[in-house]
């Protein structure tokens, strides 16, 4: 079962730290249990976003790899 994406973040333009900053920025706008997809073209990024949505205690629910970029969902929970 997919998740209700609340808000979308193009990222693929720019690289680390970039694409985690933006969702960053974008987390402290949303409300808690909102879903938030993080489009990155950097690699890296499907490393460094799911550690860190585990470091500050957000839910991570998914990567997946596309064509030539990741989306990345996260659920904002607290």
């Amino acid at each position: 079962m997919d998740a209700a994406i609340n808000t979308s973040v193009d990222a693929r333009d720019s690289y680390c730290p970039g694409p985690l900053m933006e969702l960053i920025r974008t987390m402290k706008r949303e409300p808690v249990g909102s879903v938030i997809e993080i489009l990155s073209s950097d690699q890296g990024s499907a490393k460094d976003i799911p550690e860190w949505i585990h470091k500050v205690g957000h839910e991570y629910l998914r990567t997946e790899e596309k064509e030539g970029f990741w989306s990345i969902l996260v659920k904002k929970a607290k």
